[in-house]
């Protein structure tokens, strides 16, 4: 029987994807001994206005531009799975890749408002979780509701590490360096990002299936 393949799963708008999201990406690997890291780009996030959304093929291309020559898989796979919520997705990507180990990795800015994401407990429930810190939001992210529920779930680093023991609940906070470099920052400097991706059909990492022609979202 094979190895499992340990996988670290970074979630998010990528509008447009930066180096911080490479840079906390890559950190994440060598304190988890991942395997790989996939960043699963949203083809909408409920909590986030769509005004100023990018589509999604160029989200895509603007990550996998990112991604170069680093151990990190782009993908769109909500998209062919139909779902919206992360606990949905994670659930079928857990049963897609039963060969795989994953684990959620998410900064101190998602969980200080965990707790208004739909079935958090669930997604807690389905796979570890690893909180990489994020400039002005550790505090807010002690204190949050999320964390006083997973507070009893908490590991240290060294109990991920050990490959042999992951289960989830699992809680484990990173020590990071923070990186102030955000999508807002980048949309500001570069309002027109996009266009340069405007007749993208990019390849998933995962699915290995080309993107549709992009059709909706709005000037980034």
């Amino acid at each position: 029987m094979a190895a499992p393949i340990y996988t670290g799963l970074l979630g998010g708008s990528f509008n447009p994807a930066h180096g911080g999201h490479r840079r906390i990406s890559l950190f994440a690997k060598d304190a988890l001994r991942l395997d790989e890291v996939w960043w699963l780009v949203s083809p909408g996030n409920p909590l986030k206005p769509k005004k100023g959304m990018a589509p999604l093929n160029a989200r895509v291309a603007s990550a996998r531009k990112q991604a170069r020559r680093a151990p990190i898989r782009v993908t769109a796979i909500e998209r062919e799975l139909g779902t919206v919520f992360t606990a949905d997705t994670l659930e079928a990507i857990a049963r897609r890749y039963p060969q795989r180990r994953f684990i959620w990795l998410m900064g101190s800015d998602n969980l200080a408002q965990f707790h208004r994401w739909k079935d958090w407990r669930r997604i807690a429930r389905t796979m570890p979780i690893a909180v990489i810190a994020r400039p002005g939001y550790d505090a807010h992210a002690v204190t949050s509701p999320a964390t006083a529920w997973l507070r009893r779930f908490r590991v240290p680093l060294s109990g991920l590490r050990n490959r042999g023991s992951w289960s989830a609940p699992a809680l484990v906070f990173l020590a990071f360096d923070p990186d102030p470099r955000s999508a807002t920052a980048r949309r500001n400097a570069m309002p027109d990002w996009a266009g340069a991706f405007s007749a993208a059909r990019p390849r998933d990492s995962v699915t290995r299936k080309v993107l549709p022609a992009q059709t909706g979202g709005d000037p980034a």
